[in-house]
C-alpha cells in the first residue's frame, strides 16, 4: 500500500506535564499529566521499547534525511531526541524517491545488550536491519532481508531463544480476493548472522473480521504475556478508517484468535463535527512501565475546518492501555482521544522540556541541530555553518523534482504559527531564488523568495503546479 503523509515544514513545538505531587514515600506513586500529541508534527508510525528505566521511541521519516529519529525518556512524559539511526549517506539512499516513499514504519527492539531497528525502504531495496550498542548511535549499515518481501516488519525475541520477524505481505498465492487484501507473515531469524531461516508462514489472512473484507492489515507487533502471544496490527488504511486490532495464540506460529471486540483503537465512527478531533488513529505499539501500567503509542492527525485538512502530518499520541480478560484495550476514557491524560510515575519526572516557546536557532554550533531535515540524501556538502550563519549554495535541483535540492526543513508542529528569518541574498539571474518554503510534497508548496524579475530585484510568492511553479504575487524591492 502506498502510505501518505501531509506535513508542512515550518512551525513551533509544545508538550508538558503538570500537577506534580511530592514523593513522600518510596512506594508512593507520583501523579502528573502528559499532553497529546507527545510528539507534535511529522512523527508517524511510532515504535517503542524499554531498557532498564529508560524508554526509546522512533518514527518514520519517508524521503527525508537523516532517517529515523531516536527519542529517549525516563518518565514517558518528557522526550528528548538523542540521535538519528540513519545519519550517514551510505546507510540511506533516497535519490529518485517520492516524498511519500522511503523510510516506512521502523520498529525498535532490544536483546542481550544490542538495540535493533528493522525497517522498510519503499522504492528501495525493501527490508533491512540495523543495530547499535548505544541507541544514540552510531548504528550499523543495513543488513538486507530478501525473504521479508512485504512492509512494516518488526522483530520478536522469544523466551526459548528464537527470534522472529513479522511483516505485512501478499495474500495466498499472490492472488488478492479484493483490493486491500493483505496478510501478516512470520519468519524465523538468526539474530547472530541476521539471516532468515526457512520460509515465511501466513499467520493472519485478510484481518480481524475476514468476512467483512478488511483492508491493509499492516504494522504488526508480537508481545508475550500470561502465556499468550499477542499479535497487534493496524487495519483499515492510513486515512480516517485507520484502526488497531489484536489477536492472540498459545503458539507463536498460530493459529491466532481475533478479539471479538476489535478494533481496540479507532476514531472512524465519530462525528466529524466533534471539538478538536483526532483522526486516522492506528499503527500502534504498547509498553509496560515501572509500576506495571501499560501505555500505547500510535499515530493520529489533527485536522481543522471540520474536515480532513491538516498541515502537521501524522503525529505521535499516547493513551493508557488496560487488560480485560487477557486482552489489551486502548483506554481513551471515553470515545475520543483526549489532549491530556493522567500518568503515575515511580519518581519525580525530569524538568519539563518546554515546547511552548518558539523554536529558534542561531546556528552557533558547528553542526545542524536534530530539528533540521534534508529532502532526500545529500550527496555533496552544499551548506555550511560559520559565525552564527547558515550558508546555503544555490543549485539546479528543485523542490518539485526527485533529487536533493538546497532545502533544509523544520517540521510544522502547530496548526497555526509564524516564521521569520534574516536572509542575505542577491540574485544575479531570474532563475536564482532563495527564501522560505512551506512544503508539503513535490506538488504542494508555497515559496516566498528573493529573486529578479525583468532584471529588477523582487520578492516573489510562488505556488506549486503540476509542472513546477507559478508566480501568484511579487513586490519590487
Amino acid at each position: 500500500m502506498k502510505k501518505f503523509f501531509i506535513v508542512v515544514f515550518i512551525g513551533v513545538f509544545c508538550l508538558g506535564c503538570s500537577n506534580k505531587k511530592e514523593n513522600k514515600g518510596t512506594k508512593q506513586a507520583i501523579e502528573t499529566t502528559f499532553t497529546n500529541p507527545i510528539l507534535k508534527g511529522f512523527y508517524p508510525d511510532p515504535s517503542i521499547c524499554k531498557v532498564d528505566n529508560s524508554y526509546y521511541l522512533i518514527n518514520s521519516t519517508f524521503a527525508y534525511f537523516p532517517g529515523i529519529p531516536v527519542f529517549k525518556s525516563d518518565d514517558l512524559v518528557n522526550w528528548k531526541q538523542i540521535g538519528n539511526a540513519l545519519d550517514r549517506p551510505e546507510q540511506l539512499d533516497l535519490e529518485g524517491l517520492e516524498v511519500s516513499q522511503g523510510v516506512f514504519a521502523p520498529a525498535i527492539s532490544y536483546h542481550n545488550g544490542i538495540f535493533y531497528i528493522i525497517n522498510t525502504i519503499v522504492g528501495g531495496e525493501n527490508n533491512f536491519i540495523i543495530s547499535a550498542s548505544n541507541p544514540a548511535g552510531p548504528w550499523s549499515n543495513p543488513t538486507w532481508l530478501p525473504k521479508v518481501e512485504g512492509i512494516d516488519p518488526s522483530m520478536f525475541f522469544d523466551k526459548n531463544g528464537k527470534t522472529y520477524v513479522v511483516f505485512n505481505s501478499n495474500p495466498p498465492n499472490n492472488s488478492p480476493e479484493y483490493d486491500g487484501h493483505r496478510t501478516i507473515k512470520i519468519i524465523e531469524l538468526d539474530v547472530e548472522s541476521l539471516n532468515t531461516i526457512g520460509e515465511s508462514k501466513i499467520i493472519i489472512n485478510k484481518g480481524a473480521k475476514p468476512e467483512d473484507k478488511p483492508i491493509w492489515i499492516e504494522g504488526p507487533h508480537i508481545y508475550n504475556r500470561n502465556g499468550f502471544y499477542y499479535l497487534m496490527a493496524a487495519e483499515g488504511g492510513t486515512a480516517e478508517d485507520h484502526s488497531e486490532v489484536v489477536f492472540r495464540s498459545k503458539n507463536i506460529l498460530g493459529p491466532y484468535k481475533s478479539y471479538e471486540n476489535n478494533p481496540i483503537l479507532t476514531q472512524r465512527n465519530l462525528s466529524d463535527n466533534r471539538k478538536n478531533p483526532v483522526t486516522s488513529t492506528g499503527h500502534a505499539d504498547i509498553i509496560e512501565d515501572n509500576l506495571g501500567n501499560w501505555w500505547g503509542v500510535f499515530l493520529g492527525c489533527r485536522p481543522y475546518d471540520n474536515g480532513n485538512h491538516f498541515n502537521t502530518g501524522r503525529e505521535t499520541f499516547m493513551v493508557p492501555v488496560k487488560w480485560k480478560n487477557d486482552w489489551p484495550i486502548f483506554d481513551l476514557e471515553g470515545d475520543i482521544v483526549k489532549d491530556r491524560y493522567k500518568i503515575s510515575l515511580d519518581k519525580l519526572p525530569n524538568k519539563t522540556i518546554s515546547r511552548n516557546a518558539d523554536f529558534k536557532d542561531e546556528f552557533n554550533a558547528n553542526y545542524l541541530a536534530f530539528d533540521w531535515l534534508f529532502l532526500r540524501t545529500p550527496k555533496e556538502k552544499w551548506y555550511s555553518l560559520l559565525d552564527g550563519e547558515l550558508m546555503i549554495n544555490t543549485r539546479s535541483e528543485t523542490a518539485s523534482g526527485s533529487s536533493n535540492p538546497s532545502f533544509i526543513g523544520y517540521r510544522q508542529k502547530h496548526l497555526f504559527g509564524e516564521v521569520t528569518t534574516n536572509l542575505s541574498f542577491k540574485a544575479v539571474a531570474e532563475n536564482e531564488k532563495a527564501g522560505l518554503i512551506a512544503f508539503q510534497n513535490e506538488k504542494h508548496y508555497y515559496y516566498l523568495c528573493k529573486s529578479l524579475k525583468d532584471n529588477k530585484p523582487v520578492v516573489q510568492l510562488l505556488k506549486s503546479t503540476e509542472n513546477g511553479t507559478e508566480e501568484i504575487a511579487f513586490k519590487s524591492i
